[in-house]
């Protein structure tokens, strides 16, 4: 069957689209998130780990520039999770990005998709429990509590609130965001009344002359800064959670421009606001990778227990990047599943209206990374982070790639955009495909982790190629039997 019988029939169908979903994928599903969820959801797939634990190793490396690295990924994450808000509006979907994907690059285009996401979430959801192991050895109550099974236990408990419902996840991530939120507008007062007092922050007077006298804003140079960009890309990854929330809420048009508009500001507040009061607090030297750079200001003025409080964080918010990621990639299956390039048990849902079979994919995955922690724990975080990267970075590539296909068919009168527009396209988009293409690149300069990463990028090609070829007669039945259910 050709593909523009396909995509005629589809076009055809969305003149009755309360009957018959634009994805097939999409069908079954509850509307169960409210418009706090998922500005909440946004919240929290800008905030995580990248910045409560990762900026202490950034600012060491790069210094103050750091902040104008989370400025700039920052603003190329903004036109990604813009330009994907259009296409939410346009038609909303829990297959999100796959299945416009399929519809504006076709069936190759979603199978790829899918399947780099996949390899993102199922890696990252290793990273985390990795790092929820780590961040509870750090009470004395868990010492004794081998890493691996404290990864097992974590990765139970976050499947457990999965699989119950779609509300409780919402609710899960609303709590967590708020914990993390409330966080950094704390640690942000305390930094601003430090500064406004001049108060002494371990032998250091905080103020410009911290950042001037340390080097200035490039201590070590512009290429520290280019290193960095890739962890500061994967900082802000999850940001596109909002669009497969959007396909789970009752009122997408509504809560999507408001969610996505919001980020900006977030990122500019809690991201490169509290990135710049860190480097006039303390020199970047005395920052370090094993410490998160909050902890590290708040011991040296003296607080009580302030590594405490930073580690329940920290633990909330890998917890939070756990949950994420399950619940994505069992709405993004399920979208595959139903074309058949996933497995067929990955479409399957229970009474809760919850699509079980991909949560439960990415969850044997992740038992492989219990393995992991077991057999490599002191290196088990750092490889599964760098491949997780790939991931991303195809994402936000696939993501603008169907954002220029939608605008060249809007021109072309096929399909009819929504008020709510990436500003700037088709510039924005290819300047935004060439940053991360340029980010990609440069990971060749850093031969002990980015290199190694690039190197697996053939092999990942050749594995997506095996899987094209074994699923292509699967794919074209499935194109078959939809385009039979269309044309009724």
């Amino acid at each position: 069957m050709s593909k523009d019988a396909v995509d005629t029939a589809k076009a055809a169908s969305r003149t009755d689209a309360t009957r018959t979903p634009a994805d097939a994928g999409d069908a079954g599903y509850s509307k169960d998130l409210k418009a706090r969820h998922v500005n909440m959801i946004a919240i929290g797939g800008a905030i995580g780990t990248g910045l409560f634990l990762g900026a202490g190793g950034r600012l060491h490396n790069a210094g103050p520039a750091l902040a104008i690295a989370y400025l700039v990924c920052g603003i190329f994450a903004f036109f990604v999770v813009r330009a994907l808000g259009e296409l939410v509006l346009y038609r909303p979907s829990s297959g999100s990005f796959v299945s416009y994907a399929r519809e504006f690059l076709g069936e190759k285009g979603a199978y790829v998709a899918g399947w780099m996401y996949f390899l993102n979430w199922s890696t990252t959801g290793i990273a985390d429990i990795t790092a929820i192991a780590l961040y509870t050895h750090y009470w004395s109550l868990f010492t004794d509590i081998p890493q691996w099974t404290l990864a097992l236990i974590a990765l139970a408990v976050v499947l457990a609130v999965n699989l119950i419902s779609v509300k409780i996840f919402g609710e899960m991530e609303f709590w967590f965001a708020i914990i993390k939120v409330a966080t950094l507008v704390a640690f942000m007062l305390i930094g601003i009344f430090l500064l406004a007092t001049q108060h002494d922050v371990g032998g250091t007077t905080p103020g410009l002359s911290v950042i001037t006298d340390n080097g200035g804003i490039l201590p070590h140079g512009m290429m520290p800064v280019v290193l960095v960009m890739q962890g500061v890309i994967f900082a802000y990854a999850a940001l596109e959670l909002v669009g497969v929330a959007a396909g789970e809420t009752a009122e997408p048009e509504k809560v999507v421009p408001r969610a996505v508009n919001s980020i900006m500001w977030r990122v500019g507040l809690f991201y490169v606001g509290s990135v710049v009061l860190l480097a006039l607090l303390l020199p970047g030297s005395v920052y370090s990778a094993d410490q998160s750079p909050f902890v590290t200001v708040l011991s040296k003025i003296g607080v009580p227990a302030a590594g405490d409080v930073m580690n329940l964080v920290v633990l909330t918010a890998a917890m939070s990047s756990l949950n994420s990621g399950l619940y994505s990639t069992g709405r993004i299956l399920r979208s595959m599943a139903m074309a058949g390039s996933a497995p067929k048990f990955t479409a399957r849902m229970n009474r809760s209206q919850v699509p079980y079979g991909g949560i439960l994919l990415t969850c044997a995955v992740c038992v492989l990374g219990v393995g992991l922690n077991y057999l490599m724990p002191s290196q088990a975080f750092e490889i599964v982070l760098n491949v997780a990267s790939l991931g991303i970075i195809s994402t936000w590539v696939i993501i603008m790639i169907c954002h220029l296909v939608f605008v060249r068919r809007a021109k072309e009168g096929l399909v009819t955009r929504p008020s709510f527009r990436l500003p700037g396209s088709p510039v924005t988009e290819i300047v935004t495909i060439a940053f991360l293409i340029a980010v990609l690149g440069l990971m060749w300069n850093d031969p002990e982790v980015g290199r190694k990463t690039l190197l697996l990028i053939p092999v990942i090609a050749a594995l997506l190629v095996g899987g094209w070829f074994a699923l292509r007669r699967r794919i074209s039945k499935a194109e078959d039997q939809e385009l039979g259910e269309l044309t009724k």
